[in-house]
C-alpha cells in the first residue's frame, strides 16, 4: 500500500549493529550527526568546509603505558575477542612491521614468523646473503729427499722459487748468492740441503711440493709470462698456493684441457722429456669427415718439416660422426697434432687433451683446478704412469 505520508515511510539503514546513531541525510541540509555536532566540521555546499572551534576545556584524556600494554594484549589475544579481525597471513615476500617489545621481553603486535631486529628495533628484510666458500686446503706432501745428496746451487735456487735455472747463473755470475757466508762465482757449484744459502743477504729456504691439476680452456696462454700481455694459465691458479709454480710441458692458445702445474723440477722434467714417453690423448674436431686411408697414414707415419711422426693409436670417437678423432701420441714436438692433419688437408676445429701421464680431467670443469692427491703423486714420481 502506498502513501504519500513522509513520516510513514521507514528508514533504510545501512548498519544494523548503530542503526540508532546516525539520522537519515538531508539534501537541503546535509549531514547531521546530532551526538557529535559540536566538536566536529559540517558541511555546506554553498560556503565549503566550516571549522567550528572546540569547546574550551577540552582535553585529549592521557592513557599511562601500562594501559596501552593491557588493551594491546588483550586485543591480540587469540580467543578472547571473538568479533576482533583476523590477522592475514603474510605472503611471500612481503615486509612484516617490527613489533614493538613490551615488559618481560615479550612482543606486543604479534607476527607471523620471527623477524631478526637491528639496534633501532626495526626488522631486517632482504635476500640471504651467499656464503662464500671455503678455499681448497693445500695438501702437505711428503717428501723422501736425502739433506744430504749434492744439489746444483741454481737447481736449489729455482726450487725455492727466487728464479728461474738460467737466471740462477746469471745472480750466480753477478756475486750476490753466498753459500755459508761465502760468495759463490763459479756456475755449477753443487750444495747440499743442509748448506745455508743467501741471495742479496736474505735467507733462501726450499719451498714446499706444490701439485696443481688445471682444466684449461680457450685463450689462455701456457707460460707464467706472456711478452704481448694475453691471458696466461696462470691468472687461473693464483689463489692456489704461494709458491712458484709453473706449468708442465705447453698448450696451444686455443687447445684445452689437461695442464699440470708444480715447482718440482724433476718431475717436470721426467714428464717432459721425450725418453719417458709419456702419454697423451687427444680429442680432435675436424671441418670434414676424415676419410681411412688418412687415418691409416697417421698411423704409420707422417713426415713433418722436424721429422717423421706418427700416432700410437688413432680411432673414430663414434661411428656416425667421422668428423671427431681420438688420437694417442707420446711426442711433445710443439703443435705436431694440428701440423699431422693439416698435412693432410684438414682443418682443426677444436682440439682437447683428455689424458696426459695418467691424468684425467674428469669431474674437473673447464677453467677449474684441483690438487694432485697423495697417490696420483707417487704414482707419477715412480713413473708408474706411461
Amino acid at each position: 500500500m502506498t502513501t504519500n505520508n513522509e513520516e510513514s515511510r521507514p528508514r533504510r539503514s545501512f548498519s544494523s549493529a548503530n542503526n540508532e546513531r546516525h539520522a537519515s541525510p538531508n539534501r537541503n541540509q546535509g549531514y547531521d550527526s546530532p551526538n557529535r555536532s559540536q566538536n566536529y566540521d559540517s558541511y555546506n555546499r554553498n560556503q565549503g568546509y566550516e571549522r567550528r572551534p572546540r569547546q574550551e576545556g577540552y582535553r585529549t584524556p592521557e592513557r599511562s603505558y601500562n594501559q596501552n600494554w593491557n588493551d594491546s594484549q588483550q586485543r591480540n589475544t587469540y580467543g578472547e575477542n571473538e568479533g576482533a579481525p583476523r590477522k592475514r597471513r603474510p605472503r611471500v615476500g612481503e615486509r612484516i612491521q617490527s613489533p614493538q617489545r613490551g615488559p618481560g621481553g615479550e612482543y606486543g603486535n604479534r607476527s607471523w614468523g620471527n623477524q631478526p631486529q637491528n639496534r633501532n628495533n626495526q626488522s631486517v628484510t632482504g635476500p640471504k646473503k651467499l656464503k662464500k666458500k671455503k678455499p681448497f686446503k693445500q695438501i702437505k706432501y711428503k717428501e723422501n729427499a736425502d739433506p744430504n745428496a749434492p744439489i746444483r746451487l741454481n737447481k736449489y735456487l729455482a726450487n725455492a722459487g727466487v728464479c728461474s735455472r738460467r737466471e740462477a747463473d746469471e745472480f750466480i755470475q753477478a756475486g750476490v748468492v753466498k753459500v755459508n757466508g761465502e760468495v759463490v762465482t763459479e756456475l755449477g757449484t753443487k750444495i747440499t740441503r743442509a748448506d745455508s744459502v743467501m741471495f742479496h743477504n736474505q735467507p733462501v729456504t726450499l719451498e714446499s711440493k706444490v701439485y696443481v691439476l688445471l682444466n684449461k680452456p680457450k685463450g689462455f696462454v701456457t707460460t707464467t709470462d706472456d711478452p704481448e700481455n694475453r691471458k696466461t694459465v696462470m691468472e687461473l691458479v693464483k689463489s692456489a698456493c704461494s709458491e712458484r709454480i709453473y706449468p708442465v710441458g705447453r698448450l696451444d692458445r686455443a687447445t684445452t684441457g689437461v695442464l699440470l702445474l708444480t715447482n718440482d723440477g724433476d718431475l717436470a722434467s721426467k714428464l717432459t722429456h721425450p725418453k719417458y714417453e709419456k702419454r697423451k690423448i687427444y680429442q680432435v674436431w675436424l671441418d670434414k669427415p676424415v676419410a681411412m686411408e688418412h687415418m691409416q697414414a697417421i698411423a704409420d707415419g707422417i713426415e713433418l718439416e722436424d721429422g717423421e711422426i706418427h700416432a700410437d693409436a688413432i680411432s673414430y670417437v663414434t661411428e656416425e660422426d667421422l668428423t671427431q678423432v681420438g688420437i694417442e701420441i707420446h711426442s711433445g714436438k710443439n703443435r705436431v697434432v694440428r701440423r699431422m692433419f693439416e698435412k693432410l688437408g684438414y682443418r682443426v676445429l677444436k682440439l682437447d687433451r683428455v689424458y696426459f701421464a695418467g691424468l684425467t680431467k674428469k669431474k674437473l670443469s673447464r677453467g677449474k683446478w684441483r690438487y694432485l692427491s697423495e697417490q696420483e703423486v707417487n704414482m707419477l714420481r715412480m713413473g708408474a704412469f706411461d
